[in-house]
């Protein structure tokens, strides 16, 4: 098994957070892991990718041409990395914002509405746990549930655990979204 994801948006939407849980996730499930981010000089509003490999073997580089999962939460993103989801692969894109949708039918594209999920479950600050949840519903490797937990816990300051179940139930919100 090996996983070859990148997330990008703009900086404040949580991509590096995402790729930070989502590594860590990896980690607590035994697997090998790189976590890679890339971000402008804005803290927010600036462009901000991440990219995240999960493998069952040694990983010889982070740094990829291509991915198996792209997820793109802003036109900029996608028009840069849905070109680079491999065959076969899988793209998630957020639609709030996107004037040119993928055309693409070699692949597997999601279209989300999560700042809408976040509306129904009462808070925008879980917009990336909602994204999350959609990238582990659609990601062929299944990372149990109790070690992204776990991941949640490594990446939030201790302060912030208070927010566990709120970002349980926007991940939750994010895998409903794919099953319909």
């Amino acid at each position: 098994m090996k996983e070859e994801i990148i997330i990008a948006g703009f900086g404040g939407q949580g991509v590096l957070s995402m790729g930070k849980i989502l590594a860590y996730s990896g980690l607590m499930d035994d697997k090998e892991v790189t976590w890679m981010p890339s971000y402008g000089p804005e803290q927010r509003g600036g462009t901000a990718n991440v990219t995240v490999i999960l493998s069952d073997e040694k990983i010889s580089s982070p740094v990829l041409d291509s991915y198996d999962i792209v997820i793109a939460l802003n036109q900029q993103s996608l028009d840069k990395f849905a070109p680079k989801v491999k065959p076969g692969g899988i793209l998630i894109f957020d639609t709030n914002g996107i004037h040119n949708r993928p055309t693409r039918t070699d692949i597997e594209i999601y279209p989300i509405d999560a700042m809408e999920a976040t509306l129904e479950i009462g808070n925008s600050k879980a917009y990336n746990m909602v994204v999350m949840g959609a990238l582990l519903e659609a990601m062929p490797y299944k990372l149990p549930m109790e070690n992204v937990i776990k991941g949640l816990k490594k990446s939030l300051p201790e302060r912030h655990h208070k927010l566990i179940p709120l970002n349980e139930k926007a991940i939750e919100k994010g895998r409903e979204i794919l099953k319909k």
